[in-house]
């Protein structure tokens, strides 16, 4: 079996693989403080809950965006399985060629995205990655990966809010009924939910209008897939995105693993 492990600025995902089949999937926060050795209990708990045989486990692959934590989940993959994970970056080869001025700046997630993406959808395509940050990555049909835009995350602008006014509470963020709200609550959910559905959708349209100018690629070829903790609350009144995968991520790390073995 192949552990995946996804680690965001907020959370970590874990997956583990049997073939093509997703077995289990946990998620945990993402702790600069915790040591290697917190991080295996961690990990052997986790797989024990889920009725997994470390055993079992194979190999391992990491993507992860907050280098401060990485050495520490090496060192964890190194204790409790006795090898080293492999680690994504703009250097591990895929099948995208990177269009950007620097390729290596490209973060992990958003290569992982891509290549999770173009295996699963024809090109064209746009991924957008709800996330602490929200990142917008297009891929041609041919897999060139062109760039794309980052914009700060709803739970950045929730924190935000939350943080900067002394009156304004911390809520559960859902679909909104009202554009108008009737109370504190109401209102910050209907201006942070559809503030961010007008944004996402506008920057969509907005690139959908460069590749049409700059590559001649008609936006009706467009496949437009969402992904991230809050991917399925904005797609569902979006105007563009056309498929959400709730597991692009993990099931990017398992693609790429697949083709560098």
């Amino acid at each position: 079996m192949l552990l995946v492990i996804d680690i965001g600025n907020t959370n970590t995902v874990i997956g583990v693989f049997q073939g093509e089949n997703l077995k289990s999937r946990f998620r945990v926060a993402t702790d600069l403080k915790k040591t290697s050795d917190e991080l295996v209990a961690t990990l052997f708990n986790m797989l024990l809950i889920k009725h997994i045989d470390i055993n079992e486990i194979e190999d391992s692959i990491i993507s992860c965006v907050v280098p401060d934590v990485l050495y520490n989940w090496q060192s964890a993959n190194r204790k409790l399985f006795d090898k080293e994970a492999i680690i994504v970056s703009a250097d591990t080869p895929t099948f995208l060629k990177i269009d950007y001025e620097n390729p290596r700046e490209v973060g992990a997630d958003r290569i992982v995205d891509a290549v999770a993406a173009a295996s699963i959808y024809e090109g064209p395509l746009i991924v957008i990655d709800m996330g602490t940050a929200i990142t917008f990555d297009v891929i041609t049909e041919d897999k060139v990966y062109l760039g794309g835009s980052i914009a700060p995350g709803i739970r950045i602008a929730q924190d935000g809010l939350f943080g900067a006014t002394a009156k304004l509470p911390k809520i559960k963020l859902s679909v909104p009924e009202s554009a108008i709200g009737k109370n504190t609550p109401a209102s910050i959910n209907s201006g942070i939910i559809f503030g961010y559905i007008g944004m996402i959708d506008h920057i969509i349209a907005t690139i959908e209008d460069e590749l049409e100018e700059k590559f001649a690629i008609n936006k009706d070829d467009i496949t437009v897939v969402s992904t991230g903790g809050f991917s399925e609350l904005i797609s569902a009144e979006s105007k563009y995105i056309d498929k959400i995968e709730p597991d692009l991520m993990i099931n990017g790390l398992r693609i790429i693993y697949e083709s560098i073995k």
